[in-house]
């Protein structure tokens, strides 16, 4: 099989080409040029693309840059401060997944004759017994990222390969050791690819849109804090709100856009029944019955189900079997069956 490693210059996509090459694959390397400005999280720098193209030379394999950043500023990088500006939370590694990784990339594949994309991502790819298949967890826990590649259709899922699925962390670190790879201890890349840790968030968003200080209130109206800009505050934050210390710990349970204030209450104050979502994409067949529904990328799945309300528009409600914290618009809700996902939306 003719295969298109995406190799971003880390261990695990480093282990997964070299899997894939000793499984008898035609391995090509390829290293993605998404961002143009700054990066220090380890994904997006000069020095990834050449640990990428030295690992691919030292696997024997070919390797190749494409540059997809006018696709990346197009689907990730202005949704993002878009998602902002309005008062959502968006997660950007996700985007950059359903819209770059699994779909320009592949798009680009296809054009070229491979049969297969693969990546180092920590999941599976499970085959149903009528055929479908889903995305699973991956063996390592702690690892797991099928949070993040939940929106991947029937097409896609016949197309990509994730080598690392059935692997430990430890035991990838250990076998790029042993095949000499120059990424084998390198540390894992970060956060958000855009954002350096030096500039922060609030200095890269506000050369794209106009921040908002705000005022922070409790339930009562009373003014109780401040903030450098409205458009920043996440529901359910806690730090950053300027509150006084000492007391029970307040969290932001509100945030008014149009009057650029925040409302804090008690983490009580952020149980909900049930979540609103929107674009709704099931794995295969819409699931009718209680799953396990995931928020986070590594967090907690809580048991629940998924009511459609709108099925052209994708539009369908979360109920919890107990109060769940309400999640921030812009982040997605994942339904599981058990270890494998079902399905996906966008918390409004």
């Amino acid at each position: 099989m003719k295969v298109l490693v995406m190799m971003s210059g880390g261990v695990d996509s480093s282990v997964a080409a070299a899997l894939l090459r000793d499984q008898g694959h035609d391995v090509v390397g390829v290293t993605l040029k998404l961002w143009g400005g700054e990066s220090d999280s380890g994904c997006c720098s000069v020095s990834d693309v050449d640990d990428a193209r030295r690992v691919a030379d030292a696997l024997g394999l070919d390797h190749h840059v494409f540059n997809f950043g006018d696709a990346f500023t197009e689907h990730v990088v202005g949704p993002y401060a878009s998602d902002h500006q309005a008062g959502r939370t968006p997660n950007p590694c996700i985007e950059c997944n359903r819209h770059i990784k699994f779909a320009a990339v592949d798009e680009r594949a296809r054009a070229l004759g491979f049969d297969a994309v693969a990546t180092g991502h920590h999941a599976r790819i499970v085959t149903r017994p009528d055929g479908t298949r889903r995305i699973a967890r991956g063996a390592d826990a702690a690892k797991d990222q099928s949070y993040v590649l939940h929106m991947l259709g029937q097409e896609q899922l016949a197309r990509t390969l994730l080598p690392l699925g059935a692997m430990q962390k430890d035991d990838v670190r250990a076998l790029a050791a042993q095949l000499g790879l120059r990424t084998a201890s390198k540390p894992d890349s970060q956060d958000v690819c855009f954002i350096t840790k030096t500039s922060g968030r609030s200095a890269f968003l506000d050369r794209l849109i106009p921040l908002t200080p705000g005022r922070v209130v409790d339930g009562s109206g009373t003014e109780v804090g401040s903030v450098d800009s409205v458009q920043l505050v996440t529901l359910g934050q806690r730090k950053g709100l300027g509150l006084a210390g000492g007391g029970a710990p307040r969290y932001a349970i509100d945030v008014d856009l149009a009057t650029a204030t925040v409302t804090v209450g008690s983490k009580r104050d952020l149980l909900v029944d049930e979540q609103r979502v929107t674009g709704l994409r099931w794995s295969a067949a819409p699931v009718d019955g209680p799953v396990l529904l995931q928020v986070s990328a590594h967090g907690t799945p809580a048991p629940g189900a998924v009511h459609v309300l709108d099925a052209a528009a994708g539009a369908a409600v979360v109920r919890w079997a107990e109060p769940q914290r309400r999640v921030a618009p812009g982040q997605s809700v994942v339904a599981f069956d058990g270890d494998e996902v079902v399905g996906g939306a966008i918390a409004t």
